[in-house]
């Protein structure tokens, strides 16, 4: 099974807005009523669009000739032996080269960083000696954190088995999709 890094949450959501939004424009076609219900696939169309583009689009998918970074409208391929730094800070950035490359999902939130801080204290007042390296290791640490180790471990694991170059480029799909959704709501101005 191939790994993907994404956030979790944002994708359940955007799956169940997909469910949601499919049945509902499913009874907008049954039992709609025109100009209504060209208003309401429209509006429809745009906040599945944007969900579609902020919640189920962005992943980081680890191949074993480098690593695939998917933005909201962004396609971008780093080979293993190209990275150099992977950092997390309000987002987890892989830098190869001159080229930095911002992943937009999985993020740390402002929140799960304050979590994890506090646990680590927690934990460390609780006993001034850890039980073990594997439990001192996750304090004060997030998912986002989490997934750069991984990425890190296996830029240097696969570095021989790289394969191509680095590259950044737009998304077909998303600036289709986006051009669909445009047509979409002009021909809703000009129809109602």
């Amino acid at each position: 099974m191939k790994q993907v890094f994404r956030s979790k949450l944002a994708w359940v959501f955007g799956w169940a807005w997909v469910i949601f939004a499919a049945w509902n424009a499913w009874d907008l076609i049954v039992r709609g009523s025109m100009p209504s219900a060209l208003i309401a696939g429209a509006v429809l169309g745009v906040i599945t669009l944007l969900v579609g583009l902020l919640a189920l689009r962005p992943a980081i998918i680890p191949e074993e000739g480098g690593v695939r970074i998917r933005n909201p409208f962004r396609n971008a391929y780093v080979p293993w032996s190209s990275v150099d730094e992977v950092q997390v800070s309000n987002a987890i950035v892989i830098v190869a080269g001159d080229t930095s490359i911002r992943c937009w999902s999985p993020q740390p939130s402002a929140r799960e960083r304050a979590k994890a801080v506090r646990r680590a204290g927690r934990q460390q007042a609780r006993s001034s000696q850890l039980p073990d390296s594997a439990a001192q290791a996750v304090l004060g640490r997030t998912h986002a954190d989490w997934v750069a180790q991984q990425l890190l471990e296996m830029a240097v694991l696969r570095k021989r088995d790289a394969s191509g170059t680095t590259s950044v480029s737009w998304s077909p799909v998303a600036l289709a999709a986006v051009a669909a959704a445009v047509v979409l709501v002009v021909v809703t101005f000009v129809l109602v």
